[in-house]
């Protein structure tokens, strides 16, 4: 083998194995609620306007008040969502591999409303509101679904709060009762 040679094959494995990422990312993607009945084409544009962001163990993707400027999926390791009350922060939802977070800032338009740290070296794919706003002027059949989607999936979130705040609230009933 010449040198030059070496020197192709390396760069042919690189993107190869970069291609098969990109696959194995497009179908991560396509099996999230929020991503459902979006097309492949959408999607392979969604992919090419992102980022892969690498977080390590103990350091955040985002801090709770920061301005919502993207969504993250979680593509490896784990990632505690954490909420801050009276000085502490609590544990709201362990996320793995295929969880989205970040997305209701985008949706409210505020600021976040938990922080997000990796309990283990972990990568998520980003997707920004440029990319989004890239999306609605290129196809904004396909941004709509998208953004019905996460409506749906915070609706969802939401009721299942519900459902815990009102068996907390149902339990701390029955504890005040006298005996």
């Amino acid at each position: 083998m010449l040198p030059g040679d070496k020197k192709k094959s390396d760069h042919h494995r690189a993107y190869t194995l970069d291609r098969r990422n990109q696959y194995k990312r497009l179908e991560l993607l396509q099996s999230m609620p929020i991503f459902g009945g979006i097309s492949a084409d959408t999607m392979a544009f969604l992919l090419e306007h992102s980022k892969l962001v690498a977080v390590r163990k103990g350091d955040y993707f985002y801090h709770e008040q920061d301005p919502a400027q993207s969504l993250f999926v979680l593509v490896h390791g784990t990632v505690i969502l954490l909420k801050a009350w009276q000085g502490e922060d609590y544990i709201l939802k362990t996320l793995k591999p295929g969880n989205c977070f970040g997305e209701v800032a985008l949706m409210d338009l505020q600021p976040r409303n938990t922080s997000s740290l990796a309990t283990e070296n972990s990568r998520a794919i980003e997707m920004t509101d440029n990319t989004f706003h890239q999306l609605y002027k290129r196809d904004i059949e396909q941004f709509t679904i998208i953004r019905m989607n996460m409506a749906r999936e915070v609706c969802r979130r939401l009721r299942e709060a519900d459902s815990r705040a009102f068996a907390a609230d149902i339990q701390a009933r029955r504890l005040k009762r006298p005996h």
